[in-house]
């Protein structure tokens, strides 16, 4: 899903095909950042979709700081993200939701300059409110008559939940694989399944359409996120200010309520 921060509203759009250019109002090769009001034009931020409404959010204080710049948010699967990136998408900003999708955009020097992580996260089952299948742990959800979704293995909270259940020594079949969080908890939150491994964050998100059932630190794990600005960044200066902003107080703060751990 691809979002626009406008000084007067937020726009959404999609993509479509790859041809699709976000409106750039630089051309400037300069990667050093400028402040203030000499920060001006388009940024599009490639996301993973679990950022969706930190932000958003984040948007809107950002603006406020530099009310030049629009962004475009583009959110997605980390993986999806860097296939796209690889393919020619324009993107300024690419913050993925694992170190290994960053690690194959820097191996393929698609990067300029070194990736800064901005945030970490862990796992949680989610459920449906109430919990009304009273599900209280992983072992749990091997009970075949629970409809339990998780991500596919190639995108990071995949690759988290199977490491989950793999510490836990827990095999299950899920009833589907989808291609990024937000495919999990629509399936739970829409009653079209009793439960799904997503990220902390995810389920704060989703509000009182959800709950959550913590999943023990001793087989939980930690994924980091790591920013960097893209070697082909249409607007490399106003892209600096985004991932600053990101880095400092203000954008943590506004992490932190979404529950992301600081990096």
């Amino acid at each position: 899903m691809l979002r626009m921060r406008t000084p007067c509203r937020l726009i959404v759009a999609s993509f479509v095909v790859f041809g699709l250019v976000a409106t750039a109002c630089s051309d400037e090769s300069d990667t050093t950042p400028a402040t203030g009001s000499a920060i001006a034009g388009a940024v599009v931020v490639f996301a993973a979709s679990s950022l969706t409404e930190a932000f958003t959010e984040m948007a809107d204080a950002f603006a406020a700081d530099h009310p030049d710049v629009n962004l475009t948010f583009n959110f997605a699967g980390s993986g999806d993200l860097f296939t796209q990136i690889s393919e020619g998408a324009p993107a300024d900003v690419f913050v993925s939701a694992d170190a290994a999708n960053m690690t194959r955009l820097t191996d393929a020097a698609l990067n300029a300059g070194a990736p800064v992580t901005i945030a970490r996260n862990t796992f949680e089952i989610i459920v449906e409110p109430g919990n009304p299948q009273a599900i209280t742990g992983l072992t749990d959800l091997v009970d075949p008559n629970l409809i339990v979704v998780l991500c596919a293995d190639t995108v990071p909270c995949g690759k988290g939940a199977q490491q989950v259940l793999a510490n836990a020594g827990i095999t299950l079949t899920p009833k589907s694989l989808e291609d990024k969080v937000k495919g999990v908890v629509t399936k739970v939150t829409a009653g079209e399944a009793d439960a799904g491994i997503v990220f902390v964050t995810d389920v704060n998100a989703a509000g009182n359409t959800a709950e959550g059932v913590q999943i023990p630190a001793a087989v939980n794990v930690i994924s980091e996120y790591p920013a960097v600005i893209t070697k082909d960044a249409p607007n490399p200066a106003a892209a600096q200010a985004f991932v600053e902003f990101v880095a400092g107080p203000a954008g943590q703060a506004i992490l932190a309520t979404y529950g992301f751990l600081a990096p």
